[in-house]
């Protein structure tokens, strides 16, 4: 039998019926604080339990165009807005009973950005809010989407250690302290202005100088602050250890 027989007597109702979806962990920052996106949703299973925008992938798009599909749908977003944002692929996740219905595996992803906009509930959700991830504890939610939520927040404070990853929640231009904020932010910790302004310029490639500065001095006064622009690192060397894993190192 060659290949187009096989595939001509091939019957797919032959394995147990999977599905695929994905699920975006959308991170911005909004009034100093980290934001996640959830939808409250509307249907069952878990409805009026909080979830992470995703769904079903359909047949005619791979797991990226998904992904970003589902995260417009929620925000908002399209054209060169969307493109923009940093989204990666974050992990599967398999377990046979994560979703009443059916066998389904998620493909979760990633989602940076800075100044995303407020949100707007798609057609199978009630509600769509920015929450403080400070406030997850409140919520109640959906399927195992809480793990999910845990392991994006542990992959965004470590890719912070050793990557420019930091840059994508900000304006093209930046100050290094609008930078430190970023990084304080995220990973939870105070950090010595001075230390971090010092590690940063001495990182090869993680920012370059626009030769500007801002047009006003800081709030007490000072000179203005210089403006830098992401550099072309990949890799940041030396990384940038959280505080509590200097320690560790040391």
């Amino acid at each position: 039998m060659n290949e187009q027989e096989f595939l001509a007597a091939y019957d797919p109702r032959a394995y147990p019926s999977v599905a695929v979806t994905v699920d975006v962990v959308a991170l911005t920052i909004r009034d100093g604080a980290l934001h996640l996106l959830l939808i409250r949703r509307g249907e069952a299973p878990f409805a009026g339990h909080w979830a992470l925008p995703g769904g079903f992938v359909r047949p005619d798009e791979d797991l990226t165009t998904g992904a970003r599909r589902e995260l417009a749908e929620e925000t908002g977003l399209g054209g060169e807005a969307l493109r923009r944002v940093h989204l990666e692929q974050l992990g599967s996740y398999g377990a046979p009973d994560r979703d009443p219905r059916m066998r389904v595996v998620s493909i979760a992803h990633l989602a940076f950005a800075p100044d995303l906009p407020d949100p707007a509930a798609g057609s199978d959700a009630d509600e769509a809010i920015w929450l403080p991830v400070t406030a997850l504890t409140s919520r109640q939610l959906a399927f195992d989407h809480g793990r999910i939520i845990d392991d994006a927040l542990e992959r965004a404070r470590s890719k912070l250690e050793y990557t420019p990853l930091a840059t994508r929640f900000l304006a093209a231009e930046f100050t290094i302290s609008e930078l430190r904020a970023v990084y304080e932010t995220v990973w939870g910790h105070p950090l010595h202005a001075g230390n971090f302004h010092r590690k940063v310029l001495s990182v090869p490639g993680f920012v370059e100088s626009t030769g500007a500065s801002t047009e006003r001095g800081g709030a007490r006064g000072g000179p203005r602050a210089r403006l830098y622009r992401a550099g072309d690192a990949r890799l940041l060397h030396p990384a940038l250890l959280r505080p509590a894993r200097e320690e560790t190192v040391r």
